[in-house]
């Protein structure tokens, strides 16, 4: 039987509850939360792991660098973040915690998957108790321990994934077809960079700005977080759009060449 919205109502308030289809619907409106936030975009490389953010920056009044998207959590672990920007700092808080509470108590740095399942115990901990709403935001969480490079994305229900390469936010759909097409697990920093923010500008039409973009590094030789600077972003922005650029002059005297074929 289908769900009209009057009998949905009861299972859409404040307290997480199941519908009688077994849907969260609570949860599902922290993804939605998540989808339309801005897009960000992690790879596993073989020398290191990229996050690599559009920032959306919506106004030229706008401190560039008051707008945060990736964070240090530790020395060789970050996390890049989508959707509400405000749930993501609490967790972002947490995760630091957590990771120097592991390296007091047990003297040695966490491991990128033990930080990860710490941060979905507590998201999913707001799945369940009343009174309480699911955090609208997923997490990025990418770094090298003794495992080598892991990354992992991070569901506002608590779920958890690893990947080899991955997006969130508004732009994942086309940031996907992107990365399934082009990427190889052995490829370089410099290499995963470039396919990252291509992916970024793609998702965006060629519309981006690298102003509002973000890239931080991890190298396996040093395990510390490195954010690139304004200029090297620009660099690789300026590539990418000029890739997009041909690709479309391309793609339209292929059009053109299919109608005068026609045409005749």
């Amino acid at each position: 039987m289908q769900m009209t919205p009057a009998m949905t109502a009861g299972y859409d308030r404040a307290i997480t509850v199941f519908s009688p289809e077994g849907r969260l619907y609570q949860v599902e409106y922290a993804r939605e939360a998540v989808r339309r936030g801005t897009t960000a975009i992690g790879l596993k490389c073989k020398d290191g792991v990229i996050l690599s953010v559009d920032r959306r920056i919506s106004s030229k009044l706008i401190e560039v660098d008051s707008v945060e998207k990736i964070f240090q959590i530790d020395d060789h672990i970050m996390a890049a973040t989508s959707g509400l920007v405000a749930d993501a700092r609490v967790l972002i808080d947490r995760a630091r915690v957590e990771s120097q509470i592991h390296r007091i108590t047990y003297g040695e740095p966490i491991t990128v998957e033990s930080l990860a399942k710490r941060i979905c115990d507590i998201k999913q901990a707001y799945t369940q108790h009343g009174g309480a709403r699911p955090f609208g935001i997923s997490l990025l969480i990418g770094g090298i321990d003794r495992h080598s490079a892991r990354l992992f994305e991070t569901d506002p229900s608590g779920a958890l994934i690893e990947y080899k390469a991955t997006a969130i936010g508004s732009g994942r759909p086309i940031a996907m077809e992107v990365l399934e097409e082009k990427y190889d697990e052995n490829m370089t920093l410099e290499e995963g960079i470039k396919l990252s923010i291509y992916a970024l500008a793609k998702s965006t039409s060629g519309k981006l700005n690298y102003e509002s973009v973000d890239v931080a590094i991890i190298c396996s030789e040093d395990k510390t977080v490195k954010k690139l600077s304004m200029d090297e972003i620009k660099n690789y922005v300026d590539e990418a759009l000029n890739i997009l650029e041909e690709e479309e002059k391309k793609k339209e005297e292929k059009e053109n060449s299919e109608k005068d074929n026609n045409n005749e």
